[in-house]
């Protein structure tokens, strides 16, 4: 459980690097992004071979069924994938590879983060309370991010220095 937790925190604080650097202008923040958003996929990794080693057993079966079955284990794959598709393509051989197209394919990482959340959310039964600060944390993150987006241009350049 503490694999997903942790690749859940990783990815809230890399969603909330461009936030912060924007409203305390620390630009050398944004150097850790891709680090944490590869911390994020290395214990979602570990999140998944739990999953597959001490609970499933290497039992290819009973997984696929789980993934069919069990709709919080559909959007926790769904979001390892995403995260898998981010963690091959943020080398810098990928970005320039992939040009203007790197960037919309990196945007996949607020579905990755809303996948983990929802996750996480339906994974818990009784006591939501974890799930919840993470999905405030992410709110507050995305609202940030939107209200930067919605300034005008002239205000956002001013802000960035």
């Amino acid at each position: 459980d503490q694999t997903g937790t942790w690749a859940l925190a990783m990815l809230t604080i890399s969603l909330a690097v461009t936030p912060v650097r924007r409203l305390t202008g620390w630009n050398e923040v944004i150097k850790l992004r891709r680090m944490l958003g590869l911390f994020a996929f290395f214990y979602a990794c570990l999140h998944l071979l739990t999953w597959v080693v001490l609970v499933s057993f290497f039992d290819v079966p009973t997984m696929l069924d789980d993934i069919a079955e069990r709709p919080f284990i559909t959007v926790g794959m769904a979001t390892f994938l995403i995260l898998l598709a981010l963690a091959l393509t943020s080398t810098k051989a990928s970005i320039r590879r992939l040009g203007r197209k790197w960037q919309q394919l990196h945007r996949l990482v607020y579905v990755a983060a809303v996948g983990a959340v929802v996750h996480f959310w339906w994974l818990v039964k009784k006591d939501i309370r974890e799930p919840l600060i993470f999905a405030l944390l992410l709110a507050a993150a995305l609202g940030a991010r939107l209200f930067f987006l919605r300034r005008p241009v002239a205000t956002r350049r001013v802000s960035a220095m």
